[in-house]
């Protein structure tokens, strides 16, 4: 019985992966939000643009629709949609949504940034 079990588990485990990008509940509420006020569909296009003061930058933007290709995660009723060229570099990132006394903002947590700026928003690999 015990062999049964660590076979199961072990099939499992191969079978469960990290979600390619991930869009928490505070980040799902914003974009609904901003969306009812723009009259816009609630999904948010995250990409990756060379530039900024570490070597890349993210781009926010309400999308009309995912595109052909795009990666979507959903949480909440909304959609998260990245591009296959920005995905490679920002794959099993979470988007969030944080207020603070700085102001407000949408941030990336990005496992494959080896360094970041002080805004938050430029990387480098």
């Amino acid at each position: 019985m015990a062999g049964r079990r660590a076979a199961y588990l072990t099939i499992m485990a191969e079978t469960q992966t990290a979600p390619e990008i991930a869009l928490s509940p505070a980040a799902a509420a914003r974009v609904a939000k901003i969306a009812e006020r723009q009259g816009k569909a609630a999904i948010l296009r995250l990409a990756v643009d060379g530039g900024g003061c570490a070597g890349f930058q993210y781009r926010f933007e309400l999308a009309d629709s995912p595109a052909d290709g795009d990666t979507i995660a959903e949480t909440d009723g909304v959609h998260l949609v990245v591009d296959e060229v920005s995905l490679d570099l920002v794959r099993g990132a979470t988007v969030d949504f944080v207020e603070s006394l700085g102001g407000a903002a949408f941030q990336v947590t990005n496992p494959n940034a080896a360094s970041g700026c002080g805004c938050g928003t430029s990387f480098s690999i």
